[in-house]
């Protein structure tokens, strides 16, 4: 891309659009929530299913660091190729990986398969993930990009606060392979939908042919300070998320003494919470701005944080203590994460999908690199869980400041 393309750039983002047809939101909604949907609908059953394939806790863990891992590997692939190819051959492409792969991991017959299988469905649901934020952004501009994504993510919730609840139960009644086959029948019905409702939605197919020019449109990106300080915010936020939910399974079940149940059940408590930020974002953002709403979101989810690691060092550990902080964590980042994905994706958006799969890969590989810091500081106490979602809260916050200043208005 020569320095007249990236010049010219500006004036060709500020020319109105032709309009586009736009997918219905319940339809983004499932994209987007099947990927958080196969990630938490196991967690209730990993200490289960590490008793039942005589694996230790530290590889059962991998089906969810691997898992998240892979989904930051997967789109980065997804968003360029998308870029080219358009929206709905890598969807569609992405929903047969991850049925297989459901299948897969229910008849799988040790732990390294369950692994092996669960990493081919991640790069499967990914699909979902990375796609839906670029179809947003193709057919509505910044501010409404934000609001839409807002709305989705809230109505997304809905799979991370059913999911745990579902495990559990699954567990309970049929075993952990259950849970496999609960993600076949959630990808088979939407890969149907998706076939039939989501229409085409790229502008321009871009050229990017070879590694080489993939690795060029993300180095261009990145040389971009309003997309790089955005997108580093989205992960740190995304970060205290994941160091929560690294721990929180072992700090409630084996540390508190609760069920698997009683732990789902509070942690669709901090999806509510979570829908909430998400619904604030979706109704204000036309109104306060892009950068106003995410000051908000970003103080809310730092000073949730510490005040996490704050309970955790002066009183004993209990439920409460534990996931009242947590709800004003998932408050504050509902509200910052579809204003910092919109601003990101805006900084160059002829690359909407190039941009979605860079961001969604920062926030996977900072939360695989969150879930693996957790376990070896939490010991079952609360304590390591706490101050590593403090550290991201903290590492939120100073992105915060480089955003302010590199985000126009």
């Amino acid at each position: 891309m020569s320095p007249r393309d990236i010049a010219a750039e500006p004036l060709a983002a500020a020319r109105p659009a032709p309009a586009r047809p736009r997918p219905p939101i319940w339809l983004l909604v499932a994209m987007i929530g099947i990927g958080p949907f196969t990630m938490q609908v196991l967690v209730p059953a990993l200490p289960a299913m590490g008793r039942d394939l005589g694996a230790s806790t530290a590889t059962i863990q991998l089906t969810v660091t691997l898992y998240l891992a892979a989904v930051g590997i997967g789109q980065l692939i997804y968003g360029p190729l998308s870029d080219r190819f358009g929206r709905r051959p890598l969807l569609m492409g992405g929903l047969a990986v991850y049925a297989l792969a459901s299948l897969g991991a229910a008849l799988a017959a040790d732990v390294l398969g369950v692994v092996a299988m669960r990493i081919l469905q991640a790069f499967g649901a990914c699909a979902g993930v990375v796609l839906a934020r670029a179809v947003i952004r193709d057919v509505w501009p910044r501010d409404q990009a934000a609001s839409v994504l807002g709305y989705v993510t809230m109505g997304m919730t809905i799979a991370p606060m059913l999911a745990p609840v579902i495990g559990s139960l699954l567990e309970m009644a049929f075993g952990w392979r259950a849970i496999m086959l609960s993600c076949l029948a959630f990808g088979l019905p939407l890969a149907w939908l998706c076939w039939r409702r989501l229409p085409e939605t790229l502008p321009a197919p871009q050229k990017l042919p070879g590694l080489a020019a993939i690795w060029t449109a993300y180095r261009s990106l990145w040389a971009l300070p309003a997309f790089r300080t955005n997108a580093t915010l989205t992960a740190s936020a995304t970060g205290v998320f994941f160091a929560f939910l690294g721990g929180a399974p072992y700090v409630v079940v084996q540390g508190m003494g609760y069920s698997p149940l009683t732990f789902a059940l509070a942690f669709a408590a901090v999806s509510v919470a979570f829908a909430f930020g998400n619904w604030i974002a979706g109704r204000y953002a036309m109104r306060l701005g892009t950068m106003l709403l995410l000051s908000i979101g970003v103080w809310t989810c730092t000073l949730g944080a510490l005040l996490a690691a704050a309970l955790m060092l002066a009183l004993p550990a209990h439920l409460l203590s534990f996931f009242l902080p947590m709800a004003v964590v998932a408050t504050g980042n509902g509200m910052t994460q579809p204003s910092s994905i919109a601003a990101a994706l805006s900084a160059r958006p002829q690359l909407a999908g190039t941009a979605s799969a860079l961001v969604g890969a920062m926030q996977m590989g900072f939360g695989a690199l969150m879930t693996f810091v957790v376990g070896l500081l939490e010991f079952g106490a609360g304590l390591g869980t706490s101050l590593s979602m403090a550290g991201a809260g903290i590492g939120a916050y100073l992105a915060l400041r480089g955003a302010r200043r590199a985000t126009p208005p």
